[in-house]
């Protein structure tokens, strides 16, 4: 307790207060999200800002605790609950464990209206989706080993896979990796196959693909550049840190000897932020895709399907690992995209540290997880810059205004060597979307760093010294 007399934990993932019983279904909600998640404790006797005040009759507060779970959850709960004295008070404490009966929920309105999971400190009503995934852990089903349905092995792109492996990939390759299974006397693909060896895992599963966009300013309003990546899920690790790089600037450090080019923005950390996230979505929730946000001060990356429910995000901050998609997960150690499961975040956030930046920020909401990882200011609007594309270091935190972004060092590297290129060509060669490239033509030409010779359709581009 603090020196005004209140608790001082405050309500979170595995903790609430009631000052009493008098509204039942708030407190049964609590138990059933604490018992469908990573478990918690119900406190009776504390009111909402966390002055210590007791209940009257200790003893028969902890019993109509008792006969209300007994009444109001299905299937039957049976928590701890005690008679805790605190500050010269007794408080009645239910101590609810995570179930191995999931999905628990408040009887008089069923299962598909009753059943809640717990974010952060409030307990939400859990959607179709959820509710399976919490009937596929109590049965000890994984969703990525399941078969997929209407795949075929003609599916799986195993040649690629292959390359990624370096090695051949057999169909007793696929059974260890858990990628294909036996099923009616068919090889058949299971999800997890789709996800990490098919070109299109979006015609199975509509939302196995990543949203990338650049805001300009702190909001999501003005979209400056924006990409939708498709495809195997390992490879969309590279994809998307592509596409930080096309919108972060390059400068450079000199030591003693050597000189050091280093990116504007934390790129080993997003890269397992962008890894974790591919790893841990729900692929079986419909309408949301993982999403990858870059604006001025922050790029966040925002996953569907949350942490899972035993989990919260203290325990994973500090290394706890329970994965979602164990057999996606082989695939990407196999390929060396994560380490030693657990080690990847508390690594990142040391990173960060290191780094010389705040901590990052995980928040959950609406059945999604979101890492908010702070950026120096990335406001300012290039310039010129030297022949090399580079500028030394940074004023005041922020960026300097000299510094290229990478999407616009790539366009000047193509026709540095080829002033000859088209836009389309310039996609091509940069992958940077046509839209985007054109703005960048713009862009270059009025700061001075290419000039256009002869006319639009026959001309050549040339790149322009300081």
């Amino acid at each position: 307790m603090d020196a005004s007399g209140r608790v001082a934990q405050p309500e979170s993932k595995t903790r609430e207060y009631k000052q009493d019983l008098s509204s039942p279904e708030k407190a049964m909600r609590a138990v059933v999200a604490f018992a469908n998640s990573a478990g918690g404790q119900l406190v009776i006797g504390v009111t909402d800002d966390g002055a210590v005040v007791g209940v009257d009759d200790p003893l028969l507060e902890q019993e109509r605790l008792t006969n209300l779970i007994a009444d109001w959850v299905s299937p039957q709960l049976i928590p701890t609950i005690e008679m805790v004295p605190l500050a010269g008070v007794t408080v009645v404490v239910a101590d609810v464990a995570v179930s191995i009966r999931r999905p628990h929920y408040l009887t008089k309105f069923g299962k598909a209206e009753g059943t809640y999971i717990r974010l952060a400190a409030s307990n939400r009503k859990a959607g179709p989706d959820i509710i399976a995934e919490l009937e596929r852990a109590t049965a000890g089903i994984e969703f990525d080993k399941l078969p997929a349905f209407r795949a075929t092995m003609d599916d799986l792109d195993t040649t690629t896979l292959a390359k990624q492996l370096g090695r051949d990939v057999d169909e007793r390759t696929l059974k260890t990796l858990e990628l294909v299974i036996d099923e009616q006397g068919h090889l058949t693909p299971t999800n997890a196959g789709i996800l990490v060896a098919s070109p299109h895992p979006e015609r199975f599963f509509p939302f196995a693909y990543v949203q990338c966009a650049r805001f300009r300013g702190p909001t999501k309003r003005d979209i400056w550049d924006q990409e939708e990546i498709y495809g195997p899920l390992p490879l969309a690790v590279d994809k998307v840190m592509r596409f930080l790089e096309q919108n972060a600037f390059l400068h450079a450090e000199f030591g003693d000897i050597y000189r050091r080019d280093v990116w504007s923005i934390p790129m080993a950390p997003l890269r397992e932020f962008v890894t974790n996230a591919l790893v841990h979505a729900s692929y079986s929730r419909q309408g949301v895709s993982i999403k990858v946000a870059f604006l001025d001060h922050t790029i966040e990356i925002e996953n569907p399907g949350g942490l899972m429910p035993d989990l919260t995000i203290e325990e994973m901050m500090q290394g706890v690992s329970m994965v979602r998609n164990r057999a996606v997960a082989r695939v990407f150690k196999e390929l060396g995209l994560i380490e030693q499961w657990g080690t990847g975040i508390p690594q990142a956030i040391q990173r960060l540290a290191d780094a010389g930046l705040p901590a990052p920020e995980f928040k959950e909401f609406g059945a999604s997880l979101r890492v908010i990882v702070h950026i120096k200011d990335h406001s300012v609007v290039p310039s010129t810059v030297p022949s090399d594309g580079t500028v030394d270091g940074t004023v005041d935190g922020t960026v300097e205004a000299s510094a290229l972004l990478g999407s616009e060092r790539a366009i000047l590297g193509a026709l540095q060597a080829d002033g000859s290129l088209t836009a389309k060509a310039l996609v091509t060669e940069t992958g940077i979307s046509e839209r985007q490239v054109k703005r960048i033509l713009i862009k270059l030409r009025e700061r001075g760093l290419l000039r256009r010779e002869g006319s639009d359709r026959y001309g050549t581009w040339v790149v322009l010294k300081d």
